[in-house]
């Protein structure tokens, strides 16, 4: 078995009739560009069907896919494109997903791709990711995956799926930041003209029905709450800076962002966690009190459980190189 944890260059996208075009582009864009003249890394990248040929897509063209199931042998990492939710899926290809991932390497689900990598099996005991649309069903026919609702994308290593649409790049990117660094990531967001990382999740997507009796939108405190995350603040005081009973802003919170002010909190902590990590050489210890957490001990805990790191090998992954 190889080890995938240091090895990205061998990339097959993997469609299925009819073929979503962005989210295959997505795969295409990453990964299929040659860009070893600007000094980055190339990629052996190839696109796979359930068989070779012409496949419809659903914009009205069609796609000539050169490979079958077998070209995902010794696959470094293949990326299950969208494909709509189908009652089956082609046996020969969720057996090839299965021996990548049996063989060491990663898949990497766009979308409703994430129904590919269920029926394949790899969804289970695992957490998962797909498009908010697609999450109640997601978790209805794989109830051995734990859904997560709220995120653009979950890494599960090696199995690493996102939600819907330009998620798929947040994932990519991320991958391409795990393996071969910050500096690769941000030199290819920049070919893009994307952000490395985006911050937040799907939930701001959602299309949620207006707060009971209209009032304004929670935005104000949000934008309080984020640059005040070093204080700590109870649902009774947030509430209170909202003008609403605790009851009533517990339930438009989640109304508007789409989970608990707490978890809110946590997710708004290690993010700005992982940019002084990033960006700056502060001792973790001075990270954590800047971010809220009070102690070293608290970070690593959250950041363990958001992230599968720790703050210091995720500094040692991805700080920016003329601070180390």
């Amino acid at each position: 078995m190889r080890n995938s944890g240091g090895r990205l260059q061998n990339v097959v996208a993997v469609v299925l009739e009819e073929i979503h075009p962005f989210e295959l582009g997505v795969a295409c864009e990453v990964f299929g560009l040659d860009r070893t003249a600007d000094g980055l890394p190339g990629y052996d990248f190839a696109i796979a069907g359930a068989r070779p040929g012409p496949h419809a897509t659903h914009s009205g063209f069609t796609v000539d896919v050169p490979h079958g199931p077998e070209r995902l042998a010794g696959a470094d990492l293949a990326v299950v494109t969208a494909s709509g939710v189908r009652a089956q899926y082609p046996e020969p290809l969720l057996a090839a997903l299965r021996a990548v991932v049996a063989d060491g390497g990663r898949v990497l689900s766009i979308c409703s791709g994430a129904f590919v990598l269920g029926a394949a099996g790899l969804l289970d005991g695992r957490r998962s990711a797909t498009h908010w649309r697609y999450g109640e069903a997601l978790a209805a026919r794989f109830p051995l995956t734990t859904v997560e609702p709220d995120v653009l994308y979950v890494d599960d290593d090696p199995v690493i799926t996102s939600a819907g649409t330009a998620a798929g790049i947040d994932a990519c990117l991320h991958l391409v930041r795990k393996v071969q660094g910050a500096e690769v990531a941000r030199e290819i967001a920049r070919r893009m003209v994307v952000a490395p990382h985006r911050e937040g999740g799907q939930a701001q997507f959602v299309n949620r029905p207006l707060p009971e009796g209209g009032g304004d939108s929670l935005a104000p405190l949000l934008d309080w709450m984020r640059h005040h995350l070093d204080e700590e603040s109870t649902v009774e005081q947030l509430a209170a800076r909202a003008h609403m009973s605790p009851r009533t802003f517990a339930r438009r919170f989640r109304q508007e962002t789409g989970t608990t002010p707490h978890r809110w909190l946590v997710g708004q902590r290690v993010l700005l966690a992982q940019r002084l990590l990033e960006s700056t050489t502060e001792p973790v210890d001075a990270i954590a009190a800047r971010c809220g957490f009070g102690n070293a001990a608290a970070l690593r805990h959250h950041f363990g459980r958001r992230l599968g790191t720790t703050p210091l090998s995720y500094r040692r992954g991805f700080a920016d190189p003329s601070l180390v």
